[in-house]
């Protein structure tokens, strides 16, 4: 809710400073005749009304001003996503960095895998861990994804002790060996 309030703000704040802009602009130009700008200038010093309207609108434009001042100057604290547990003795933290992390250090291990990415979800009955891979192709595609996926699993139960779904293996490509490409040329 803040930040579309503060989304609006702007735009009302960024409307009337083009709007005092353009005003600005076509008295700087002379576009404006002399005796209406001295006229509204009397007004204000001499009429109640438009004295109370132009103090009422530079104050909301100067609390604007300000909330828009804080909003640019005050530290947002960003905090990485984790997943948390309890324990007897109290609360621990795992970022998905370190599932992340450990994620490739078990596919890493299966032979075949050359590239990877690993990207982990965090849903009410688990961990959704999605990994994307570059092969050798010398192994054959499915065997080498159950691999992983066990290897995967076993590694982020056994470590950070917390439950995994499904991994998703998305294989993206295979990589040609130096000896097939000499073959080539």
């Amino acid at each position: 809710m803040g930040k579309i309030l503060d989304r609006f703000l702007l735009f009302i704040y960024s409307l009337v400073i083009l709007i005092g802009s353009i005003i600005g602009l076509t008295v700087a130009f002379a576009w404006l005749p002399k005796d209406g700008v001295h006229k509204f200038i009397e007004d204000v010093y001499h009429d109640p009304f438009t004295a109370y309207l132009a103090i009422a609108i530079l104050a909301v434009l100067a609390l604007i001003s300000l909330r828009l001042l804080y909003v640019s100057i005050r530290r947002t604290q960003v905090q990485a996503p984790f997943i948390a547990e309890r324990t007897e003795l109290g609360e621990f933290r795992i970022s998905l960095e370190t599932i992340e992390n450990l994620s490739l250090k078990a596919a890493t291990k299966v032979r075949g895998v050359k590239d990877l990415k690993v990207r982990v979800h965090v849903s009410p009955p688990g961990l959704d861990i999605e990994v994307r891979t570059i092969v050798d192709g010398e192994r054959a595609i499915p065997e080498l994804t159950d691999e992983i996926q066990t290897a995967v699993k076993s590694q982020i139960e056994e470590i950070a002790g917390y439950p995994v779904v499904s991994v998703s293996v998305y294989v993206a490509n295979t990589v040609q060996s130096s000896a097939a490409a000499r073959r080539v040329e």
